[in-house]
């Protein structure tokens, strides 16, 4: 008992001991600039208020093909284009020519700016400068109508959309002020455009004002950057936690003008999941090629969590 009760005395001490050296070589917690965090604080507010919003991203109920020349549209079973909420028939989506029509069902609800509609209208896609909403159920729905290359859908949001209804909430990693990098921006030719590939398979070609240069690892990374010169841009990442921490087909990044010195600050601590993380409905771009990078991006936003997903004890 006394071999045993020593033997026992040691191996205490040992794990002691290694309890100790494991805290001293733990790394010190990284200070947050009070700053810093409010901004980002800010920022993620912000971000949860627009996706949650009556017509935010997690509205969306439906996504429908337009492959005839006219489809009668409702919640009816008797719909050709059957939508998830609204009326049991709306009206008729009809083509002619290289123009698109929207004809509502006589004594249905609808309204178009705040007024009702009751006949016949053009049909604007979000292609064109003003697209056409048409809204339902007493406002909580709405009607619109996307273009994909050569193709077009209906997308149908509402207020009471699953997604929304038992949206779950946003998770990030620890703030790194060490991922809010100042890049070089290198512009491209000012009618530069770059193939990107949404999530249906439709290759669209994007303007893309330049790329954006910056050290870290010990290596060059270069990033092609979405949008026109002196605009506003948009980067579309993947890394090496997309799919292992982070949403799988990659994150976005928001970039402000460069400046006159051709800088542009990368935050990647405000990287966020496409729409597509939270949503079937949505017909997210993703990464191209150039944008792929070998490095582990432990910052911004992790991968959705939805209801489905969550293990419940």
């Amino acid at each position: 008992m006394r071999l045993w009760g020593s033997a026992a005395l040691v191996v205490v001490m040992l794990v002691a001991g290694c309890g100790d050296r494991d805290e001293a070589l733990a790394p010190a917690p990284v200070k947050v600039d009070a700053g810093f965090k409010r901004e980002n604080q800010l920022w993620r507010e912000q971000r949860l208020t627009e996706l949650l919003m009556v017509d935010g991203w997690t509205s969306l109920v439906g996504l429908h093909w337009l492959e005839l020349k006219a489809h009668y549209i409702g919640s009816g079973s008797t719909s050709g284009i059957r939508l998830a909420v609204g009326p049991p028939r709306m009206g008729m989506v009809s083509r002619e020519g290289g123009a698109l029509w929207f004809t509502p069902e006589p004594g249905v609800s609808l309204q178009v700016e705040g007024r009702p509609l009751k006949e016949r209208i053009r049909f604007y896609s979000d292609a064109e400068a003003e697209p056409t909403v048409i809204h339902f159920d007493d406002g909580k729905g709405a009607l619109s109508l996307i273009q994909r290359g050569s193709r077009h859908a209906l997308r149908v949001k509402h207020a009471d959309a699953p997604a929304r209804m038992r949206f779950t909430h946003l998770d990030y990693w620890p703030l790194g002020p060490d991922w809010r990098i100042t890049a070089r921006f290198v512009p491209h030719a000012a009618d530069k455009t770059l193939p990107i590939v949404d999530i249906t398979g439709t290759t669209t070609a994007q303007a893309n004002a330049g790329v954006v240069e910056f050290e870290r690892e010990g290596r060059t990374w270069r990033l092609e950057a979405l949008g026109e010169p002196g605009r506003p841009l948009q980067i579309i990442f993947a890394d090496r936690s997309s799919g292992r921490g982070s949403y799988a087909a990659g994150r976005y990044i928001d970039l402000e003008v460069p400046d006159a010195n051709s800088q542009v600050v990368v935050d990647f601590n405000r990287a966020y999941n496409p729409p597509c993380a939270f949503t079937p409905f949505a017909t997210c771009p993703l990464p191209p090629p150039e944008n792929r990078m070998d490095l582990l991006v432990e910052a911004g936003e992790k991968a959705y969590v939805t209801p489905s997903d969550e293990v419940t004890e």
